[in-house]
């Protein structure tokens, strides 16, 4: 049986700089795919790709097929179609996600109305609190009319959940979802994906710089630094056995109880 999602040989530009060089992967239904590296290594870029949501002036090659359908080629209004339905996203920081004069009620609504446009006002607003409420917004009907700036960091990150569930897609990109989060909060976000992820069995593409966080999320990893996957496999055999020079630099500048704080951390190599 086919992949639900198949990336084969994609690569991205801007400009006469290319940035995602040769990247396959795959991701099955229900899996959760961790794809982490540093800053710049083009993890953001692979995934907007997937959506077409890319820069107007980025050249991309290689084929993206979902459920065997190839995206590269499709127009922006098929694209439409997919995103939100099927394939949704998370984006890396909610305050710049999230439009900052719309109550974030109206914007979980329209995000309901987008694909199911016949939908009645009263129902979509329903919709809406109880997608809040899913994601443990408290008191959901009361902050229907709160903009994003009335709610804190973590909440807003919860809104922008809510928002990528609405349509119980069958592929949730999370893009570095809690990078701008404290650790208390981050740690809530997590496991509320991880709850969300196990009771809708809808597959993810978890993005991120951080190993940990990656390690907690993920069934398989995939290492990726200035374009390309380094190495990739199941989470508990890449973070304990890792092949790559670059893998075990990134391992070994992760502090831990055991690290001597008297000593700096180790540096990530740049070897290939």
């Amino acid at each position: 049986m086919a992949s639900l999602l198949e990336i084969d040989h994609l690569r991205v530009w801007f400009g006469a700089k290319e940035v995602v060089r040769g990247v396959s992967l795959t991701l099955d239904r229900g899996e959760v795919l961790g794809l982490v590296g540093e800053s710049g290594s083009g993890k953001s870029v692979s995934s907007l790709a997937i959506l077409g949501l890319l820069d107007p002036a980025a050249r991309v090659e290689g084929s993206i097929r979902w459920q065997g359908r190839e995206l590269v080629s499709l127009g922006d209004r098929e694209l439409r179609s997919i995103r939100g339905r099927e394939i949704a996203m998370i984006f890396q920081e909610p305050m710049t996600a999230l439009n900052p004069v719309m109550r974030v009620g109206r914007q979980i609504a329209e995000a309901i109305l987008a694909h199911r446009p016949d939908l009645g006002g009263r129902e979509a607003k329903r919709e809406a609190i109880a997608a809040m409420e899913a994601v443990a917004i408290p008191e959901a009907a009361g902050r229907f009319g709160d903009y994003p700036h009335q709610f804190s960091g973590g909440q807003r990150q919860r809104v922008l959940i809510a928002m990528a569930l609405v349509h119980k897609p069958q592929l949730l990109i999370a893009d570095e979802p809690t990078t701008a989060l404290d650790v208390t909060v981050q740690a809530q976000v997590l496991e509320l994906l991880k709850t969300l992820q196990r009771e809708h069995g809808v597959a993810m593409l978890f993005t991120s710089h951080d190993l940990a966080v990656v390690g907690q999320m993920a069934d398989r990893v995939a290492v990726m630094r200035s374009g390309q996957i380094l190495e990739s496999g199941p989470t508990r055999e890449v973070l304990t056995r890792p092949q790559h020079a670059y893998t075990k630099s990134l391992l070994a500048a992760v502090p831990t109880l055991r690290t001597d704080r008297e000593k700096p951390l180790a540096m990530v190599t740049s070897d290939r």
